[in-house]
């Protein structure tokens, strides 16, 4: 198969040639007897998020492993981690095995289950991280997302644990005494509607003792969805160090603020904008896109959160946190980060391929696109603009908070490995 007319990180017109999975050719006037024309697009290595939840098994009513991977090939994804927080929990071989067949049996991208660190999420004992490092799942990436693990002894035990087979310990930072019955940024704005305050020192803290223990260790320490500046400095200073400590920001903490859960275009409480970490403050968001412009963030991951209607259209207070993602990702960071100058198509790669990628520990995912590299590939109109209709996502759940707003960008097409799971910016 020839891929027509597409420009690699945003560089000049090229055709590509896929043959038995792989990138077999690259130059301009390439002919076969198939072809798939890209119209100018720019072509990306296909797209990697460390942070999706796909609900299965147990909330097969919010998302399932298919419709999950749906969503993820339609937002130019090839490979998802599925995070552990699934009924029953993913902290046996047995679930995460689970997990990663039924991602191999709907295969419109690769599923790679990230396992439990402790057993139930309880914060209690440590789960079976060996068992599921050796299962034939392979995890690597180990977290109870959702919850914080906020026990230090059983903290340091994680990270010395995962050091035996290079896996991470991937925190959700979030001292619990300090966010009890906590529904939004802690601030100006929560004090006027009269909703407790989410404190930023909350996520920080743990951030600050993690990274303390991951050095005094030598482990690998990553730490999900960065959301205050003050987050930022601690990890820019652990970094500093020489500290094997990583770090994601999510799309929604790049672009919006505290202030629409008091001034949503429907009015005020909209529990469209409840979400973990809550959405912060502009001062907030200009620290992070700095932070990922400059590498302090590592990465861009979704924390895709599908939820039924029922769990999101009530009362704020009765509200589950989180919003869907996957769908809309790229064109967020485009809006965010590439309209505002901070990153070319190159740093977006990076950000949202090959380091999530080398992360996670996948070999044949984040590569680039060369000869011999997996064809693995997204083709992008940045040009494009698109209002947000969450009617016509592939994910089962509709929580955006994007609906209604024209975003730049359009996933055109999505290979796995030379096969198109996307064409048209339709499901194949």
């Amino acid at each position: 198969m020839i891929i027509k007319n597409v420009r690699i990180l945003g560089g000049d017109l090229v055709d590509i040639r896929v043959a038995d999975g792989e990138i077999a050719e690259i130059g301009p006037g390439l002919e076969g007897p198939e072809t798939v024309d890209g119209g100018g697009a720019i072509a990306l290595p296909g797209l990697v998020d460390l942070h999706t939840h796909l609900r299965e098994p147990g909330r097969e009513d919010a998302e399932t492993v298919q419709t999950g991977t749906q969503s993820a090939a339609r937002g130019g994804y090839t490979a998802v981690h599925a995070m552990a927080n699934t009924s029953p929990v993913a902290d046996t071989a047995g679930v995460v095995e689970q997990v990663w067949r039924l991602g191999r049996e709907f295969a419109h991208c690769d599923v790679h289950p990230v396992g439990a660190v402790t057993v139930g999420l309880e914060g209690k004992q440590l789960a079976e991280l060996g068992a599921m490092a050796d299962s034939a799942a392979r995890v690597r990436v180990f977290s109870d997302d959702g919850k914080c693990v906020d026990d230090a002894v059983l903290m340091r035990r994680a990270l010395e644990y995962v050091k035996a087979f290079d896996g991470v310990v991937a925190q959700h930072a979030q001292e619990p005494r300090l966010t009890a019955g906590a529904q939004m940024n802690e601030g100006v704005i929560s004090g006027r509607l009269g909703l407790t305050g989410w404190p930023a020192v909350a996520e920080e803290a743990i951030i600050a003792r993690d990274c303390l223990l991951a050095a005094h260790v030598g482990s690998r320490l990553h730490i999900c969805h960065v959301s205050t500046a003050g987050s930022v400095e601690i990890i820019r200073w652990a970094k500093s160090k020489g500290w094997n400590v990583t770090c994601e920001v999510t799309p929604h903490h790049l672009l919006l603020t505290d202030d629409l859960v008091e001034e949503s275009p429907v009015g005020a409480y909209n529990p469209i904008y409840k979400v973990n970490p809550p959405l912060r403050t502009r001062a907030d968001v200009e620290a992070l896109r700095a932070a990922l412009a400059d590498g302090t963030i590592d990465i861009v991951a979704t924390d895709h959160a599908p939820h039924p209607v029922e769990d999101k259209e009530t009362e704020w207070s009765a509200a589950a946190m989180g919003m869907v993602g996957l769908e809309t990702a790229l064109s967020v960071v485009q809006e965010a980060m590439v309209e505002t100058g901070l990153l070319d198509w190159a740093g977006v790669a990076q950000r949202m391929s090959a380091v999530p990628a080398r992360i996670g520990r996948l070999g044949g995912q984040g590569q680039p696109l060369e000869v011999g590299a997996p064809a693995n590939i997204t083709l992008y109109d940045p040009s494009a603009r698109t209002e947000v209709d969450p009617s016509a996502f592939a994910s089962k759940s509709r929580n955006t908070p994007y609906e209604g707003m024209t975003l730049p960008g359009r996933v055109v097409a999505t290979f796995l490995r030379g096969r198109a799971t996307v064409l048209e910016g339709k499901l194949v």
